[in-house]
């Protein structure tokens, strides 16, 4: 089956769903708005293929990645937000054209209540609906009850065109095969639209349904979510009433994962998550003997999708901290370890209810989010916040680029008499920065409302219903946007460096600094050497790591300060995904005297400048930080050398990182050597994977600017 699977990944069928989307739309032309485009969806599903599949347990498959290019999408928002940006902030574009941030709000990076649909069956929640629609008290309402039924009826209609299908295949089918399509034509007669009873029953519901809301939103990010926490329950009764085994509830895992890769092969940054563990809503730990099949099943396939992860309660279990550590050491790059105690600790500070925030899960790489409660712009964009540390200094001049700011008049460094009065105006800038960027992701949210309504997803996003209103129109329980402060420990090792040279120990003066780094060090190597020895962040020195907190501090401030369109937050979520070579590359030399062009660092890591005391002071500094003020959870990246740390070694960094306050623990434990030579001989190494930053990835599939920057990640070692 593994094999198969592979086969048609690598050659997925043509894919005419934007091309029936687009004839949906013309054909319901007459509609109201927001009618004619859940009639479009509907009608683009009745055209989905069916697809049986040779010894399959389990129904239904689609393919999203081979959309014929020239069609165009009839359901844009993108065009009608970037116009209006243009008109009502135009200080939009140069920014990010000086690449202070990305001009983002994409879609996706969330999960949903699909436990709604094993509970209730689609019928019941179609009747909820009808109800619903019966006693709406707005329009507004009356066309999202609308809307839900519609999809809620066509992704019915798909599932009995299986079952026409099954049917069919029964006459023609071998004597050995008819009892395992009797077997899915039964299980497909009772889900999705019935409640689950049984194991089979909700795997089978929740792949049905899941890969219909990957159809309707077919973004990177959208995952399953807590997984194991849902399905338990289930295979639990089985198991007591003696109906399955643990051994054969681990091949239908192990089929549903093949199954989720067959359909996005291609696409290792698409990053389809499940998180393990954790704990109830009530605080006791979750973890449950299908968290440790779905780890190892994930460890024993040789593919890239889904995404596990694994959430570490307060009193874990010990042989479950023995399972995250040998998934770290031998899960091929995969792992992603997310403590609860504090990212639980994190969310609570921005006001969110604890029963809540224990229900977090990842929303793709690491946008954290309370498993279907979240609208889904949490993926919206990055800010480049040492870059803004280089325009401050420069009098608002980019060294690569040498454009300047327009929009507001920045003085030089020269102009400032104290550090404070520097980092005050720092304080200033960034924050005006960033809230032209909240204010362009509220112009994203508006036309996504308008232009990308999202039915099925939302019949499974708490609070929708009640408040009558699909997830974008202010339905989910909380409309927070997600964005990337990236490079905050390389912003606050610059401002160390500059305050200490400067303003200190006079090592230079604020001209002679600018102009060594307008001239990239050429010339002043003396001058770079010095400021090189100067401390960083990560060797526990006190006053280096208070200024990356303080950078980090106000990112937060910053954020906490703005209110979007529906009362939302802005969450802060630390991460870097594949955005450290690009990023470095759009900052000229910096004050701490790295060359112009590197890439930064990972997370919260410290910079490889920052790593030489070892690892336990640099994992320190890092849990020293603020992390109780990042709502959306921070990551960081330890690469190790497998050679020393061992499972004992390993799995005490791990306890000590999380005894600490860490969120997010995650690396790579392949050997350099072995990169290089995989750099070198590509053929070679097909399936070698690695931590890129939030997902992991075939190294020979990523671009020479990716490759190089692992490669050249500092190594922890004995």
């Amino acid at each position: 089956m593994l094999e198969a699977s592979r086969e048609r990944g690598a050659n997925p069928p043509p894919d005419n769903f934007v091309a029936d989307l687009a004839e949906g739309a013309e054909k319901y032309f007459y509609e109201t708005h927001r009618k004619r485009q859940a009639q479009a969806w509907a009608y683009a599903f009745d055209r989905l293929p069916v697809y049986l599949l040779p010894e399959e347990r389990l129904v239904g498959m689609v393919y999203h990645l081979g959309e014929k290019p020239d069609v165009p999408h009839p359901m844009v928002w993108g065009e009608a937000t970037h116009r209006r940006a243009l008109e009502e902030l135009p200080e939009n574009s140069e920014l990010v054209d000086l690449r202070l941030y990305s001009d983002g709000s994409f879609p996706g990076h969330i999960t949903w209540r699909w436990d709604w649909m094993l509970e209730k069956g689609a019928l019941q929640m179609r009747q909820e609906y009808l109800d619903g629609l019966a006693a709406a008290q707005h329009d507004v309402a009356a066309e999202f009850y609308r809307g839900v039924i519609i999809m809620l009826e066509a992704m019915l209609r798909w599932n009995d065109r299986h079952l026409q299908a099954m049917n069919d295949a029964l006459d023609t089918a071998d004597p050995e095969d008819r009892a395992r399509l009797r077997e899915l034509i039964d299980l497909c007669e009772r889900v999705p639209a019935h409640p689950a009873r049984t194991f089979h029953e909700a795997v089978q519901s929740f792949y049905f349904q899941f890969i219909a809301v990957m159809r309707e939103n077919p973004y990177g990010g959208n995952g399953p979510g807590r997984l194991d926490y849902f399905l338990w329950p289930f295979l639990k009764r089985d198991l007591a009433e003696g109906r399955t085994t643990l051994e054969e509830a681990r091949e239908l895992i192990d089929e549903l994962f093949i199954r989720m890769h067959e359909r996005i092969q291609a696409a290792d940054g698409w990053v389809e998550t499940i998180v393990v563990g954790g704990t109830h809503p009530a605080g006791n730990s979750a973890v449950n003997p299908l968290s440790t099949i779905m780890v190892e099943s994930i460890m024993d396939l040789d593919q890239t999708h889904p995404s596990v992860y694994v959430r570490i309660p307060d009193e874990a279990p010990d042989d479950f901290l023995d399972l995250a550590t040998r998934y770290l050491l031998e899960g091929q790059n995969r792992a992603q370890i997310l403590s609860d105690r504090s990212i639980v600790a994190a969310m609570k500070s921005y006001g969110m209810p604890e029963e809540d925030a224990r229900m977090y899960t990842c929303g793709g790489c690491m946008e954290i989010l309370p498993q279907g409660m979240n609208s889904d712009m949490l993926f919206t964009g990055t800010c480049n916040v040492p870059k803004t540390v280089e325009l401050m200094l420069t009098g608002g001049k980019c060294l690569r680029t040498e454009k300047s700011l327009t929009a507001i008049d920045l003085p030089p460094l020269s102009a400032y008499s104290t550090f404070d009065e520097l980092y005050e105006a720092f304080e200033k800038e960034l924050s005006r920065e960033l809230n032209v960027m909240f204010k362009r992701l509220d112009i994203g949210s508006e036309e996504m409302a308008r232009n990308r309504p999202a039915y099925l997803i939302s019949s499974m996003i708490s609070d929708c219903f009640e408040r009558g209103r699909e997830m974008h129109d202010g339905g989910a329980r909380y409309h927070d946007y997600g964005i990337a402060p990236l490079g905050i420990q390389n912003a606050g090792d610059s401002l160390f460096a500059l305050r200490r040279a400067v303003f200190d120990d006079r090592l230079c003066t604020a001209d002679e600094l600018v102009d060594a780094m307008a001239a990239n060090f050429d010339g002043h190597e003396a001058l770079r050497r010095r400021l090189r020895a100067l401390p960083k962040f990560g060797i526990q020195h006190p006053e280096a790591d208070a200024m990356t907190d303080r950078v980090l501090a106000t990112v937060c401030d910053i954020c906490a300060s703005y209110r979007n369109r529906w009362s939302g937050r802005i969450k802060p979520m630390v991460f870097t995904f594949v955005w450290a070579p690009p990023t470095g590359a759009a900052l000229g030399a910096t004050a701490d005297g790295q060359y112009a062009g590197k890439p930064i660092a990972h997370g919260l890591t410290p910079q490889t400048a920052g790593m030489t005391d070892g690892i336990t002071a640099a994992v320190l500094s890092s849990t020293g930080l603020c992390l109780d003020r990042i709502a959306g959870a921070s990551t960081t990246m330890w690469d190790i050398d497998s050679q020393w740390a061992d499972h004992q070694t390993a799995k005490s960094i791990l306890k000590s990182f999380f005894q600490l306050g860490g969120h997010i623990f995650q690396g790579n434990t392949t050997d350099v050597s072995e990169l290089i030579r995989a750099t070198e001989n590509p053929e070679d190494f097909p399936n070698l994977m690695v931590r890129v930053g939030g997902f992991s990835a075939r190294f020979v599939t990523l671009g020479p600017e990716l490759q190089d920057e692992i490669i050249q990640r500092y190594r922890h070692t004995g």
